[in-house]
Parts: C-alpha cells; structure tokens; sequence
C-alpha cells in the first residue's frame, strides 16, 4: 500500500509539473481609436501585424513597441507575409480589395480586387498563392503573389472564417454559416473536400497541428472542435469560454489555445491525437477575442482595449457591443 500510495504521488507530482501556467506578463500600448481583428507574426523578422480600424500597426517584437503603420486599410481583418517574395498583403473589408505591401520599407505595392467583405487571409507558400476569404459573396479570390493579380474565385457555398494550411498545398477554412470546414486543393484552384463540423456552432477560428494532421476549430457554443481532414471527421470537443473568435497552436510545446473575449480567459487545450482536454483557463481581459503564438518564443499576443458602457439598444442593433475607449488599444503578452 506504502508503495502504491508513492507512485499516486509521484504521478500526481509529474502531472503538476507538466502542467501550463499562461499569465499576462506584458502589455504592449497601442492606443488610437477603432476596432480589430486578426492579427500575424513573422517570428523571423521579429514583427507583428495588428489590425486596427483602417490601418495596420507593426510592432517590434523584442522591443514590444511600435515602430511602423500602413495606412488606408478600411476596414482591414488580416495580414499575411510571404517572406521569400518581400511582401505582406491585407484584406480591407470596407474596400473589397487587398493591399500588397514591402515587408522590410511597408510602403504599398499595390492593391488587388476581391470578392465581397475580404476577412481572413492566407498565403500558401507550396503554390505562391494568397487567398482572400469573402464573407459576404462566400467565395476566395485567389492571388498571384508574385504577379498581384487575380488568379481564381472559389466559390465556397457558405460565409468563410479563419484559415489555416498544412503546408503541402491544402488550405481548410472554417465555412461559419454551414458549420463545416471546406478543403482547398490550391494547385487544383477549387474546393476539395467539405465536412460536417459536429457539435460545432458557428466555428470562427481555426488552428492546425501539421504533424498530428489536426484541424482546431474555436465555436460559437463555447466549444473548440478538433477534426482529422483526412477522415474528415470531428475526433474530440473541448470545453472553451464565451466570446471566442481565434484559435492558435505551439508546435514546440504541443498545446492549442483559444481566445474567449467574452469572459476574458485564453482556454489551453491539452493532448492528442483524438483525446483532448482543458489544461488551463488563463486570466486575458473581456474583448481579447483573437490571438497569435510566436513559435520562437512562445508567447501569445491578444489584442483588446478598455471599454465603456455599451450603448442603448436600438431595432438594428439590439444587442450593441461596449465601445472601446480612445488611446486604451493595447497587446496583452501571455507566457508560462
């Protein structure tokens, strides 16, 4: 019995130790005025992209401060990088179109046309394409990266969210409105593959574990569905918070991460490849609904602000968000 009751405790000691311990150890003050949405690392260039409102602001990420902005963006959601070609493109969703610019000067290069309403953004380095996804046609305008020009439209047959790729010329995209994940062939230029996303709500973000071939959808019903493309089938479902709009996974240290914005916690998920489970819920703050992992240093970076009382409700607008307050836009820095 001695013997036993040791090994419980030396098992439940090991199981304490390996367990995460994500907390805010900085902020990184923004400031101005507006709203946002995604945002990207280039890890190697040591940058961030953080969309906000009509432009995009870079940040040093050793430094934690500003140090560039590309402006007229209207309306902007994502950034995608393709460093082999010196360019970064950004999906203006007011302009329906997207912005080419140079990673190393950020001055523009260019604008391309899109569909309607582009939000995520992708660049695909197996076929040198950038996909724009566009909620309000539901299709993706693919692009040329090295032309800038339009290439195809996929028609998507439902209002896409976030995309990932597993960097063998796959790129899957959460298809909100149908509750589905859709697979894009980009050598092909079309759809693929489509499944059910079972006992998901409205997935928005999206993650992927390219060793393990695992696709992490964030839902609407407080759920993080994780689903195998090549069966296309949902293996596991993962209790998350409220108010989640991205998703995120560490390849070094093998954990999934959702952020809820609606109760401020960052929900890091555990295990694999079909059992998966909710190791932490760590303290972020209300409105950090998105988020980015730096896989050199593994930090996570979320995006939010103060906010003020939400405004009266009105027939357009019966559930009115709490307005951020000016100059409070900041990047919270989680670590273990």
């Amino acid at each position: 019995m001695k013997l036993l009751a040791w090994a419980m405790l030396l098992s439940a000691a090991a199981l304490n130790a390996a367990a995460p311990n994500y907390h805010v150890v900085g902020k990184i003050q923004i400031g101005g005025e507006g709203g946002w949405d995604y945002l990207t690392v280039d890890s190697a260039a040591r940058r961030l992209y953080v969309s906000h409102a009509t432009h995009v602001v870079v940040v040093d990420l050793d430094a934690e401060k500003v140090v560039g902005d590309i402006p007229d963006t209207p309306g902007v959601h994502g950034i995608a990088i393709a460093p082999k070609l010196n360019r970064g493109f950004i999906s203006n969703g007011r302009s329906n179109n997207v912005t080419v610019f140079d990673l190393k000067t950020l001055k523009p290069l260019g604008q391309v046309a899109t569909g309607q309403n582009p939000d995520a953004i992708y660049y695909d380095s197996v076929s040198n394409k950038v996909l724009a996804f566009n909620g309000r046609s539901k299709d993706a305008t693919v692009i040329d990266a090295e032309k800038q020009s339009v290439a195809a439209t996929i028609p998507l047959g439902g209002k896409p969210e976030f995309a990932a790729g597993d960097g063998k010329g796959k790129v899957y995209v959460n298809i909100e409105d149908t509750n589905e994940i859709a697979e894009i062939d980009t050598a092909k230029l079309a759809v693929s593959k489509r499944y059910p996303l079972t006992g998901c709500d409205g997935p928005s973000g999206l993650a992927i574990d390219r060793k393990n071939r695992r696709l992490f959808s964030v839902c609407g019903n407080k759920v993080m569905a994780v689903s195998d493309p090549e069966s296309g089938k949902v293996v596991a479902t993962v209790p998350i918070g409220a108010g989640t709009d991205g998703a995120g996974f560490d390849p070094g240290r093998g954990f999934a991460f959702s952020s809820n914005g609606g109760d401020g916690t960052l929900t890091v998920v555990g295990g694999g490849p079909d059992k998966y489970e909710a190791v932490q819920n760590a303290e972020t703050q209300q409105g950090a609904r998105t988020m980015v992992v730096d896989p050199k240093t593994h930090k996570i970076y979320l995006p939010t602000a103060q906010f003020g009382p939400a405004p009266a409700p009105t027939e357009k607008q019966p559930r009115p968000r709490p307005v951020a307050l000016p100059d409070t836009f900041m990047i919270l820095v989680l670590s273990e």
